[in-house]
């Protein structure tokens, strides 16, 4: 009985640890305030000004919500953060820049060896 109790906490303890929050998991979306990274990213996705000004403001709200849920390692504010930022870049960009957009993310969280993909769905 005492092995089952033990390896029941275990697998708890293991899944515990499996969705605890890791900032790196974000780092890209940290990373698109940057100045260098805007300027080439606006430049990629060839957006202009006005665009280029709505995408500042959803960056700086997205960096400071995931600086939030870092502090309180809430997961599911950060998912809701990446979504606002997906959401708002969609409705901002046209079909084919946010495409690129979706490219220029991806290729971020892949140079940072984590496989996950965004769809193009959010």
């Amino acid at each position: 009985m005492k092995k089952i109790l033990v390896l029941i906490a275990v697998c708890i303890g293991y899944s515990v640890s499996t969705f605890a929050f890791n900032p790196s998991d974000y780092k890209s979306f940290y990373k698109l305030n940057n100045k260098a990274t805007f300027t080439g990213l606006v430049g990629y996705i060839d957006a202009d000004q006005e665009q280029a000004a709505f995408l500042q403001r959803v960056f700086k709200v997205t960096e400071e919500e995931l600086s939030n849920a870092a502090k309180k390692e809430n997961i599911a504010a950060a998912e809701n953060v990446v979504n606002y930022n997906l959401r708002n870049a969609k409705c901002i960009l046209s079909e084919e820049q946010y495409k690129k957009y979706l490219v220029f993310v991806n290729v971020y969280l892949n140079n940072d060896n984590n496989f996950a993909m965004f769809s193009e769905n959010k």
